[in-house]
């Protein structure tokens, strides 16, 4: 008799082990089920930070180009007008003592004319680059025209400015057109 009992022991035995087996299946499942989602939550994590980065990326991109557009946008006009400065500079070498007496409002026009160009000149960024006879060659800002041995002068110094140069901002627009001397020794 003692054999159903024992049966119905192992039976239950059985019974709980299987049920203990299936809890840990599912324990098992649930753990990499618990796995995939968080392995799931980090790859949109990176991704959202990478989309955050990007846009940052973007922002400062747009940002740079709207400086860059404020600053150099008028560098074509402003190259355009490089001559209107050279040839009121070369009307202004020109006048005679002569003239400025028999004119003195024109004369007093073009130099008023000239002034207020380079004031607004001043205004967008434009610098007038200005090298002197004996200035060392910069190849950053002057662009060398000819070269000539000039007795009493050095290697790689200007010895004549045929046109100034001008710099927009932190740009060169036109380098200064220079002679330079060759001289050795």
């Amino acid at each position: 008799m003692a054999e159903p009992k024992e049966n119905e022991f192992l039976d239950d035995l059985a019974d709980a082990e299987a049920e203990v087996f299936a809890d840990l299946d599912e324990l098992e499942n649930e753990a990499v089920e618990l796995d995939e989602l968080k392995a799931e939550r980090d790859e949109y994590k990176e991704r959202w930070m990478r989309a955050l980065a990007e846009a940052e990326n973007s922002r400062k991109r747009g940002d740079k180009a709207r400086r860059d557009a404020e600053m150099y946008g008028g560098s074509r006009l402003a190259r355009d007008m490089l001559p209107v400065y050279d040839n009121m500079k070369r009307a202004m070498e020109a006048i005679t003592d002569e003239q400025k007496q028999a004119a003195p409002a024109v004369i007093e026009g073009i130099e008023l004319t000239m002034r207020e160009l380079l004031n607004v000149f001043k205004k967008h960024g434009l610098e007038v680059i200005v090298p002197e006879v004996g200035d060392k060659f910069d190849p950053n800002q002057h662009e060398a025209m000819f070269e000539a041995p000039v007795p009493g002068t050095k290697a790689g110094e200007i010895i004549q400015v045929s046109t100034e140069g001008f710099m927009l901002h932190d740009r060169l627009l036109r380098p200064a057109q220079v002679g330079v001397s060759s001289m050795v020794g």
